[in-house]
């Protein structure tokens, strides 16, 4: 598993994953908001609506936010007109990152993502520069303690899963993004506990981290994932699990 998985199963478990409730909700709105504009505000036609809407009741979002938020995409309400951009650039040690963002002012926020990338030994680059490091997948993360191994194994060959990894605590499903609804179908009729699941972006090769470059990345990345206007956050980091277990340790002690 890699630095960046590691880390997002880590804050999951310890629900340190975007903890203030308001912050999460602002930015599923937006995701509700542009999916509703560019597809229509029927989620069984859309695709990408049905995803925010299901990631919005995931979070405990009240069902006329979720309603209001699609109003507004679809011009039954005034809201404000959000533009999806994306932005690539360097982390400490070379690491390729990846930024997908909703914003109502690309003024604003470029220049707050370049600020937050001087600040951590990285540096914002041009369109193009790192997305070819990245592959679409779905991707899903068991806690080895809490399911059957051999189940997990069986209903990834049935939904026919690219890659199956395993370490001391958790198993590791990819899968194609078109088969991501498939073996999510099959892990639900089963009730097993994912701790993670969604169609990410999965790197090519990875970037080993240690010491202050470990740290240095790792802060990075948090203060990305806080601006209001990013939505999602990818990097092609690896750090040592034991590394990574001390700098969550901590952080926990801050």
């Amino acid at each position: 598993m890699s630095g960046h998985s590691k880390w997002s199963t880590i804050k999951r478990k310890k629900g340190k994953v975007d903890a203030q409730r308001g912050k999460i909700f602002t930015k599923i709105i937006r995701v509700i908001t542009v999916a509703a504009r560019s597809g229509g505000g029927d989620p069984e036609t859309n695709v990408k609506l049905k995803t925010a809407i299901q990631l919005a009741k995931e979070n405990n979002m009240p069902n006329e936010n979720i309603e209001r938020a699609i109003k507004r995409g679809t011009g039954e309400a005034d809201g404000v007109s959000y533009e999806e951009l994306l932005y690539e650039g360097y982390g400490p040690g070379g690491v390729a990152v990846l930024i997908e963002a909703l914003t109502d002012n690309k003024n604003r926020t470029i220049p707050e993502i370049r600020k937050i990338f001087s600040k951590n030994a990285g540096n914002l680059g041009e369109n193009g520069c790192v997305a070819w490091m990245f592959d679409k997948k779905g991707y899903f993360v068991f806690e080895k303690a809490k399911v059957n191994e051999d189940t997990i194994v069986d209903l990834a060959l049935e939904a026919e899963a690219e890659d199956l990894k395993s370490d001391n605590e958790n198993i590791e499903v990819i899968t194609p993004p078109e088969d991501y609804q498939k073996f999510s179908n099959l892990i639900k009729e089963q009730n097993i506990d994912c701790l993670l699941s969604e169609v990410t972006l999965i790197p090519k090769t990875t970037v080993d981290l240690e010491g202050k470059k470990a740290m240095q990345m790792l802060n990075l990345m948090e203060q990305l994932e806080e601006n209001d206007d990013v939505q999602k956050v990818y990097a092609n980091f690896n750090i040592a699990d034991e590394i990574m277990e001390e700098i969550s340790a901590s952080k926990d002690q801050e």
